[in-house]
């Protein structure tokens, strides 16, 4: 059957349906304020960066990548002699699984897990998810993690080979003490793998890394640095990461692997969020413009303060 030839005018002028010709531009509706850890309200320019496309294999793009990757080394204050970043396709449960499934050895692993929250307890769930072995210290919800009792567990039983704790948890806003629980790892259990979800505190809460012997630390593009959804990434001691070739049970969160594909050609091993990563890349700058983590901590203590202020005003206390 011969193929119709005839010009379709609908299409030839980009258009697909003739009501297209008569349609106007939308006014967007205003933004909603919210009052969320993440997703966050973005700048006009981050939602702009978005708006056009780039093929995951352009130049371009893979500088962008390559600009991402330094300079979120650079924000969390570790050299790329001894570190790496490791974005990750998908949300920030996606980061902190990855660091999990590659991290533990498939023999004799056991990972001690800090709970005082929803997102402690997900490292816990995600164990289990996986058949990981794996203890769970649970502390109250409204109360940070004990240092003391950790040093505890850990002398009485040097066998764990991973610990994992929230620097933030998401669920109540309290802040643990990541730094003073890594002294206590390494000095117990100098060989186990620690690893920090910072998801909601990144980029606004000063962490140190390094004192806190923190081997793994995720975080994700729609948290502090004020990006929009779309990926994660893993802070990694780059020695340690490539220690663990070969352990991951996951083909796609296999943190490895995605370091090495990343380091030999600038690409991600599968599909990667083109436009979350340009609008993430606009992002950085405007957080290092503001004055980077420390001025960004000041304006969110501020508007703390300014919420709290008005709270106070609409339901005051007897």
């Amino acid at each position: 059957m011969p193929l119709n030839r005839q010009a379709n005018p609908a299409i030839s002028n980009g258009s697909h349906s003739p009501a297209a010709e008569k349609a106007v531009p939308l006014t967007p509706p205003a933004d909603k304020k919210l009052f969320t850890p993440g997703p966050l309200g973005v700048s006009l320019s981050t939602k702009q960066a978005m708006l056009r496309d780039l093929g995951s294999r352009d130049v371009e793009f893979v500088n962008t990548v390559s600009f991402i990757r330094q300079r979120l080394l650079e924000v969390a204050g570790v050299p790329a002699s001894t570190h790496t970043c490791v974005p990750v396709q998908g949300s920030g449960t996606f980061a902190v699984e990855a660091v999990i499934t590659t991290t533990v050895p498939r023999e004799s692993g056991k990972m001690l897990v800090l709970v005082n929250g929803a997102y402690g307890q997900r490292m816990a769930t995600i164990c289990q998810a996986q058949g990981l072995e794996h203890r769970v210290l649970n502390f109250e919800e409204t109360q940070k993690v004990r240092v003391e009792e950790v040093a505890r567990v850990l002398a009485e039983d040097p066998s764990f080979t991973n610990v994992a704790i929230v620097h933030c948890e998401t669920s109540s806003g309290v802040f643990n003490p990541v730094e003073e629980v890594g002294k206590a790892v390494k000095k117990l259990c100098p060989e186990a793998c620690y690893f920090v979800d910072a998801m909601s505190s990144f980029g606004a809460v000063p962490l140190d890394l390094t004192g806190g012997s923190v081997d793994f630390m995720v975080s994700s593009a729609n948290k502090c640095i004020e990006g929009v959804p779309g990926f994660s990434y893993a802070i990694c001691r780059t020695g340690r990461l490539l220690s663990c070739k070969g352990v991951a049970r996951s083909l796609s969160l296999d943190l490895v692997e995605q370091y090495l594909g990343l380091e030999k050609n600038g690409q991600f091993r599968f599909t990667p969020p083109t436009h979350a990563m340009l609008a993430f890349c606009q992002a950085l700058r405007e957080l290092e413009q503001e004055g980077g983590v420390q001025g960004r901590a000041k304006r969110y203590r501020g508007v703390g303060a300014t919420l709290k202020t008005c709270i106070f005003i609409q339901f005051p206390i007897d």
